[in-house]
């Protein structure tokens, strides 16, 4: 029950043209910056979006070819679909909400209900059966979404965002079980976000796509083992270095190269992970305060250009090289914070980098 896409859209000076194979019970994930199209995308599969050329099959079904005026309507395509606004039907509570797919399916009303009812206890949202839309939490509203989407036994899953609203606390518990359910079910499933967390947690493969068209294409391992730029690098979590090789050294520039014994001489890449980038207050020559080895690690002086929290760790951006980013501890010694501007001292261990060639597949 594969589903193999060749979607082609075109809407004024926008352009989507995206190949996608997904397999039974594999998740792809789709991941993108704001407007890069992943709804778009996500709306053809559902049939809200018609195709202006390409074709989408299901399980060897044809739900949309414009080449041959086949157009499958959405409520013929077996599709589950969750948006991003929820799209909850607001006058009714979530058990007829979650059952409405059931019902339309035949099922009668008592079997509908306890489908709907199973569902939402799965999700725990259980409590808030007899409540309508309006009066749910975010969190709420968006699981009972899922539960809807779930409800139908659907061929193909298709999640905008599925996280968006879930508290930290939830977003473990509900990646699992659409992990589990799909494995188990053999369904193709579809995730749009532009989160990497969900991606990574839930996603066998990753599909990047950037203005319309896909710009790489993996596993999460391989995505952020060789990410094909500095955008895929940033949304993959990781550091991407680029710099020429002469005589066993990465030169970045600026003076600043690095040993790298035995790679061949001409233009690399290197994959360094945020957490191996040492940082200290400038002037300090202190290596083994940044946690890395004082006889291999190589230092530089540099600016903080930006600052991004995260929990009891934050993430700085720093002005050499560029798009360099390390993940410390959110406040250095002595509880001082770190502040936009600060000049400081950078540490990497050459060893830390994994090189790869200038074009990565």
């Amino acid at each position: 029950m594969n589903l193999v896409a060749d979607v082609d859209v075109r809407l004024d000076e926008f352009h989507e043209d995206v190949h996608l194979e997904v397999e039974e019970g594999e998740v792809v994930a789709v991941l993108g910056p704001n407007g890069a199209g992943k709804t778009t995308l996500l709306r053809a599969l559902a049939g809200v979006r018609p195709l202006t050329a390409g074709r989408i099959v299901l399980g060897g079904r044809v739900l949309d070819d414009p080449g041959r005026g086949v157009l499958v309507p959405p409520e013929e395509r077996s599709c589950g679909l969750v948006f991003q606004e929820h799209l909850l039907f607001p006058h009714l509570d979530a058990l007829a909400n979650v059952a409405f797919g059931p019902r339309r399916q035949g099922v009668s009303r008592a079997e509908a209900a306890a489908v709907a009812r199973g569902w939402l206890d799965r999700l725990g949202v259980a409590d808030v059966a007899h409540q309508r839309p309006r009066h749910m939490s975010g969190g709420e509203s968006q699981r009972v979404a899922l539960a809807r989407a779930l409800a139908v036994g659907p061929r193909l899953l298709l999640l905008d965002e599925p996280m968006a609203a879930l508290d930290v606390t939830q977003r473990p518990v509900v990646r699992q079980l659409l992990r589990d359910h799909v494995g188990g079910s053999g369904v193709s499933c579809v995730l749009v976000t532009h989160d990497p967390l969900d991606a990574t947690a839930l996603a066998d493969t990753l599909v990047l796509i950037d203005g319309g068209r896909v710009v790489q294409r993996g596993t999460p391992a391989e995505v952020a083992r060789r990410p094909a730029s500095q955008w895929v690098a940033r949304m993959m979590g990781v550091n991407l270095l680029s710099g020429e090789v002469r005589g066993q050294r990465l030169d970045l520039g600026a003076a600043l190269t690095l040993p790298v014994p035995g790679a061949p001489d001409g233009e690399a890449r290197g994959v360094l992970a945020l957490r191996d980038v040492g940082v200290q207050p400038g002037g300090r020559d202190t290596r083994s305060d940044a946690g890395l080895d004082a006889r291999s690690a190589v230092g530089w002086t540099t600016r903080i250009l930006t600052l991004q929290p995260t929990g009891d760790r934050i993430v700085l951006g720093l002005e050499y090289p560029v798009g360099l980013q390390a993940d410390v501890p959110a406040e250095r010694a002595g509880g001082h914070p770190w502040v936009e501007g600060m000049s400081v001292r950078a540490w990497i261990d050459p060893g830390d980098v994994e090189l790869f060639g200038p074009s990565p597949t």
